[in-house]
């Protein structure tokens, strides 16, 4: 990797990181969805500094490039992120399920209460 190349790389890892933190700073990105994103910018910075170790692993998974290996890498990053997003959807669709149904009861109480007066 040419040097020019790498300083892009590591100046966009970092950029990443600060903004992430910055996100999860003034509470616009919760801390339980950053992990994801710090530590892809993490495991990017080391393969950029340690170039040799994305060699090795372009030919330990038989890949002809390391480029190939970055976009196996971006699948498998895609994927976790969709994981991550559809369990957050199973967890607030369960929420909205529960909140409507005690709306519900506490509607029928209410009616109920109506009714005897």
């Amino acid at each position: 990797m040419l040097p020019r190349q790498k300083i892009a790389m590591v100046i966009i890892c970092v950029f990443i990181s600060i903004f992430v933190l910055d996100l999860v700073r003034r509470r616009k990105l919760r801390e339980e969805y950053s992990w994801l994103w710090l530590v892809t910018s993490l495991a990017l910075f080391v393969l950029v500094i340690k170039y040799n170790w994305l060699a090795a692993i372009t030919k330990i998974i038989g890949a002809v490039l390391p480029t190939s290996t970055l976009f196996v890498g971006a699948l498998i990053f895609l994927m976790l992120l969709s994981v991550q997003f559809s369990v957050r959807i199973s967890r607030l669709t369960n929420q909205v399920k529960n909140v409507v149904q005690e709306n519900a009861l506490l509607r029928a109480k209410i009616e109920e209460i109506k009714g005897i007066k």
